[in-house]
């Protein structure tokens, strides 16, 4: 039995983080914004969903059945291809809020005529994972963000150091591509948090003429669930966007809290160090604000 498994009672809410490429005209991101708003509102769903011509995006908590009903209008309403699903556990309301934003991309990296549903690199299931990337051979890239990357990774990861997925595409050009120039016949292994970022990544790299091209099937969450902790090549937390700040292996609240100052995230080492005010700062801002910002963010925390 996995830890998610196990946990399932013993936690009220659900959290279900979802994508999908799948095409849609105006007319359907209209209608799916109304339903999806309509059944956040009765069903005390709460959350950010991201709808786009290319698909929909989203991290939303509630109870299991009301999640089901979401899971079935999101069904009904995108056909051309399976969404994918990850489910973790927590004891409060993840979100404070629920939105529903019509946007260019399901995910920004700024480049146009990237579409994973035309060119996608090869998906590597959860437990083939650990064998995929323990190959020599295998260049392991995390596409996630540098604070992200942080808190816990794949061990012998290439961390890009990008602050969002939008200065991606750059790395690639000036620092991947070269590398690969150099060093022929390595293969690329990807990993994010769910998929989604590296279905726009290998399929980036596949247009760039990079065929070698792997990346990890339901990301780091799909992971953890797949994958026993004993087996596990995963090391830290995964970070995650709303309040839990970090999961565990089994998926439940880790470790981590934000500071509401800088928004890095905090482990409780972080937290007992001198320098860190709840609100105001920790070692990371220090030294980036000033005495009257100081202030304002204390006011803000009482």
């Amino acid at each position: 039995m996995t830890g998610l498994k196990k946990h399932f009672q013993e936690y009220e809410y659900q959290v279900a983080a979802f994508y999908c490429f799948n095409p849609l005209f105006v007319e359907q991101i209209t209608s799916l914004q109304e339903k999806l708003t309509l059944n956040a509102s009765e069903n005390n769903i709460l959350g950010t969903i991201i709808i786009a011509s290319e698909g929909i995006n989203g991290t939303v908590c509630g109870k299991a059945r009301d999640i089901k009903i979401l899971k079935d209008i999101l069904t009904k309403h995108l056909t051309d291809k399976k969404i994918e699903f990850k489910y973790s556990y927590v004891d409060k309301q993840a979100f404070r809020k629920f939105k529903v934003k019509h946007k260019v991309e399901i995910v920004t990296m700024g480049r146009r005529k990237i579409d994973p549903r035309m060119e996608v690199g090869t998906y590597i299931i959860a437990k083939e994972w650990n064998d995929f990337i323990s190959d020599p051979e295998t260049i392991i890239i995390d596409t996630r963000n540098d604070y992200e990357i942080g808190i816990g990774t794949f061990k012998g990861s290439i961390n890009p150091h990008t602050s969002n997925f939008s200065e991606f595409p750059s790395w690639v050009e000036e620092k991947l591509l070269p590398f690969l120039q150099e060093n022929p016949g390595k293969r690329i292994g990807m990993f994010c948090t769910g998929g989604i970022r590296c279905e726009k990544a290998t399929s980036f790299l596949v247009k760039k003429g990079i065929s070698d091209v792997h990346h990890l099937q339901g990301g780091i969450l799909r992971y953890l669930e797949d994958v026993p902790e004993k087996d596990s090549l995963w090391e830290g937390e995964c970070f995650v966007f709303d309040q839990r700040v970090s999961l565990n292996h089994q998926l439940l609240p880790g470790d981590h809290l934000l500071c509401y100052a800088c928004g890095m995230p905090l482990n409780s080492e972080d937290r007992n160090k001198l320098t860190y005010i709840r609100g105001v700062q920790c070692h990371y801002c220090k030294d980036s604000f000033s005495d009257s910002d100081r202030v304002r963010f204390a006011e803000r925390q009482k």
